[in-house]
């Protein structure tokens, strides 16, 4: 499948719309079925205090990363163009989370702080080639691991995505499941993107199962 970039109705929706709400719910569940947070906890299994989250959203993924990791002292930092509260239960796992309102192309061009990580949970996919890559160019100066977990771009992926309303799911759901797919990842696209720096580790792959995880990181010895 080639890949193919539409509006998804949630980023156009207020967050407040009970539509917009719904939906964030079944992506709780959908995250949850993808294992996302099981992903990403993986990788940050290593000695990472400070993390910055790309189009957090609610925060609800991370927050099951901070349940997975269970490693009080890190500072969290959730980014989104959309006001969300910062979920209470961060700070019962020692974790202190703030959010940030900003447009992350703005953030990043900030050169402070510097993380010891950036994750992105199903974000990536809502750029176009050129400006994924000023993106990941940006991340890169800010951090030496990024953690992303995108949509798998199969023809499997997608005729699951055509069925998430057996879970219940709403109409918003179900047109961005679709579309979220389409604009997904396979293969190496990603790692073509990324700044061609010596000095770091890339690594891209399935995730099962229905994800696409990528990892940068730079190599600690040099």
């Amino acid at each position: 499948m080639q890949r193919v970039l539409e509006p998804e109705w949630l980023d156009e929706l207020p967050p407040s719309d009970a539509r917009a709400a719904r939906s964030r719910l079944d992506l709780r569940r959908i995250n949850g079925l993808m294992g996302n947070a099981r992903h990403l906890a993986r990788v940050l299994e290593g000695p990472v205090l400070r993390i910055a989250d790309l189009g957090a959203g609610d925060g609800s993924v991370m927050l099951s990363v901070a349940r997975r990791l269970q490693r009080p002292g890190v500072e969290l930092t959730l980014v989104d163009q959309a006001a969300y509260p910062v979920p209470e239960a961060f700070t019962f796992l020692g974790w202190k989370a703030v959010a940030v309102r900003d447009d992350v192309f703005d953030f990043l061009a900030h050169r402070e702080p510097h993380f010891d990580a950036i994750v992105a949970n199903l974000f990536l996919h809502h750029f176009e080639r050129e400006r994924l890559r000023r993106l990941l160019e940006l991340i890169a100066a800010r951090t030496a691991l990024f953690v992303a977990c995108e949509p798998r771009r199969t023809q499997l992926a997608l005729q699951a995505s055509r069925l998430v309303g057996v879970l219940g799911c709403n109409d918003v759901t179900r047109h961005d499941a679709v579309v979220s797919v389409r604009a997904g990842f396979t293969g190496r696209e990603i790692s073509e993107l990324w700044p061609h720096e010596w000095g770091w580790r890339l690594s891209e792959a399935a995730a099962w199962p229905f994800s696409h995880l990528f990892v940068a990181q730079r190599d600690a010895t040099l």
